[in-house]
This record gives C-alpha cells, structure tokens and sequence, in this order.
C-alpha cells in the first residue's frame, strides 16, 4: 500500500536533514580540545591558561622580522642596516665585573649578531679599568657619558630637613632602599632626566641593561627593527606590584595632573590595569587607587620620542616638582608605567615573552628550545610569596598578548 503523497514529503525531508547532520559531525573536530577558541573577548578577558605565564607559548613576535643577512650588521660599518638605537645602563665604577656579566649574556645570545653600541652613563668619569674591561666584552662600539650635574644633584626645591624626616618615616615602615640618597638620585633620572642626555640626541630606541642580569634565549631578529616596523612605545619583560609605601601619592598626584589635562589621556589606555586591585599580595594594600603594577624597568626596550613628548615633560614635571622622588621612593618603574598606562595606545605596549631574563630574584623563563640556563616558566627564586608579586595576569586580562 503507497504511502500518502504527504508522508513520503516527511520521509524525505527526515532523510535530507539526516544527511545534512551527519555530513557535519564528519567535518566536526573529533573532540573539544581541537577547537580553536579565541583566547579574549570583550566580554571575558583571557581565560585562565593565557593569563598563565607558565602555559603560555613563548615564541618571537610577529613578523616581519628582520634578521641578519650576510654582513649587514656588520660591527663599525655606517651603511649598516642598524636603526638609531643603543643599549644603554647607569652603571658605577665598581660594577665593573657584574656589568660585564650582562653584557657578555646579552651580547652571546643576540648583540653579537647585530652589533648595536653599549652606552654607559654615570655620576662619577669612568675609569680606565672599566673601559678596559667592557671593552673587552663586545665587538660593537662603546660610549662612556657623564651625567651632568644638572640631572643628577637633588633639585633646590627639596627641603633637605623633610626629606631626612621622610626617610626616617619609610624606614619604620622597611620601605627597601630608601636611606640612599643616591637611590632617590638614580629613579628620578631614570624617569625623567635620562632622555635629555646630549648622548642620545640622536637616539630614537634604547634597551636598558642593568648590572648583574641574565639572559637565556637566543634571539635572531632585530628587536630594535621590530619595535620600529610595529610601531611600539615600549617593550617589557617582568611585570610587579610594589610596595604601596614607597608610592603613597604618586596616584593622588597623578590625578590631580590629569584633572588639569585630561585631554593627555589616551582613549585607548590602559586604567583598569593601573587600578585594579585585586590581586594585590595578601596583606598588601593598594596606594590611594594605584594597584602598583608596574613593569619592572630594569628590563625595558623603548621609544625615546615618549619621553620627550610634551605630554610627558609636562607629567614628569608636576611629579619632580611634588618631591615623591625624595619624599617617599617613587621609582621610575611605577612613573614610568603610570605614564605608559594613561597617555600611551596600550596595543603599542608590547611583552617580549620570547627573551629569556633574570633580575634578582624574579625570571622570565619562555618554554621555548632556543632557551637554557633557567627553568620554563619559573617566575622567583625563592620564597613562595614572591610568586603573588606578578602582576602580568591582570595586563593579560585587560590588555592581552601581541
């Protein structure tokens, strides 16, 4: 007996979407671990392995990377494809052989290919034994620059008397540092004084190598190059809370800069980073609405043209004239990436997950063949609690990964 003409449409059509299904379960992944999620959307953030340093696969930035090609980054040759760039450090006499110590890991795992030139700054004229010996450890060219009275003498605006009640105050409080005079000298430099060198004039880049660091990872492309053809201010490796003492009013100061400009506040920043709180170390407070995430700037590869923009002269300005840098400890790290976090694109911020570091007693350890001498993905060395001072997860979460 013939089916009725409107069974046989609904046969068919069971038998057409039957097909259509199983046609997609073929296409399908066999299991939800081959599906490519997108890492970040805008209403989740990373989820919880890309906030994960110790998960996340370390590799080079995107391209194009520019690498070297016979002799053309050749030492001493002005037709070189070198951009205006330097590896620079403030560095005393006697640091002579931890000096050395960096340079010879950074030049054995990628200055030696490129061949930028090491600048050295310092308070006091260099002497012969630490030309002689820094001279040894690279083929590049080496400049020695003195500091200029100007940039490194405690300005005529700070009350010597308040400033020594200050340092008794912070000590009570075992703020680190903060009984060296020289160390409140050395942050406000670094902050805002370095960039106006006579030495750089001519600079647009620089790497800032510290004594007594280590690097672990072979490089082979122009990080300079790479900073120029992506167009980014500034590049970081190790990012950390700091002690809300030491930075009591920077953010009070901060706002109060803000209030009489906020047309120097990039629409693009990166606020929420510089004010959540969250994750601070237990028993750690935040400082007047700063969390302290900082990145470490021990480690920083940037844009001269940041630092001399008006925006900054001015910020830097208003701190210096507040006295924190004397006052209390304000570092160039946390002015530095208070600046960088409210007047800077935050895509043009950029971690360098792919070059291994170590600054006492933090790393940055990729998970990556091209690295040895540390463990992948090891962040201190030491005690526990120095593992709840990384603040990357929450740049992950508002910022991400390039």
């Amino acid at each position: 007996m013939a089916l009725p003409k409107s069974m046989r449409y609904l046969a068919g059509a069971t038998f057409c979407i039957f097909i259509y299904l199983f046609v997609q379960i073929l296409r399908a992944p066999a299991s939800e671990s081959e599906i490519k999620v997108p890492s970040k959307t805008p209403e989740s953030g990373y989820n919880s392995k890309d906030r994960d340093p110790q998960l996340d696969p370390s590799g080079e930035p995107p391209g194009p990377l520019r690498r070297v090609e016979g002799d053309n980054y050749a030492p001493n040759d002005p037709a070189s494809a070198r951009i205006n760039a330097t590896i620079l450090s403030l560095v005393r006499n006697e640091e002579a052989d931890d000096m050395v110590q960096s340079m010879r890991d950074l030049e054995r795992t990628w200055n030696h290919k490129f061949n930028y030139p090491w600048t050295f700054f310092n308070d006091k004229p260099f002497t012969e034994e630490f030309k002689e010996k820094t001279r040894a450890a690279t083929k590049a060219e080496v400049r020695y620059e003195l500091v200029p009275a100007e940039h490194w003498d405690i300005p005529s605006w700070i009350n010597m008397d308040l400033y020594n009640e200050s340092v008794s105050l912070l000590l009570e409080q075992k703020v680190q540092y903060v009984e060296r005079q020289s160390y409140h000298q050395m942050c406000r430099w670094n902050s805002g004084m370095f960039s106006e060198h006579p030495a750089l004039k001519d600079m647009q880049y620089y790497w800032r190598v510290e004594p007594n660091v280590h690097f672990f990872c072979d490089v082979d492309y122009d990080v300079f190059a790479w900073m120029q053809d992506h167009n980014k201010t500034y590049g970081f490796n190790i990012n950390l809370f700091d002690s809300p003492q030491s930075v009591a009013t920077l953010w009070p100061e901060t706002k109060k800069f803000v209030e009489d400009n906020p047309s120097y506040v990039h629409p693009n920043n990166a606020q929420e980073w510089l004010e959540d709180g969250k994750r601070r170390p237990e028993n750690h407070q935040i400082a007047h609405g700063y969390s302290t995430c900082h990145f470490w700037s021990n480690f920083e590869i940037g844009d001269l043209s940041f630092w001399r923009s008006k925006t900054y002269r001015e910020y830097f300005t208003h701190l210096d004239r507040a006295g924190g840098f004397f006052y209390e400890r304000w570092g160039d790290a946390p002015v530095h990436s208070v600046a960088l976090g409210l007047f800077e694109d935050k895509t043009k911020i950029h971690w360098f997950r792919d070059i291994g570091y170590q600054h006492i007693p933090f790393f940055n350890c990729p998970n990556n063949p091209k690295c040895s001498g540390c463990v992948a993905g090891k962040f201190s060395d030491g005690a526990k609690w120095l593992e709840r001072e990384d603040c990357r997860p929450l740049w992950f979460k508002y910022v991400g990964m390039d």
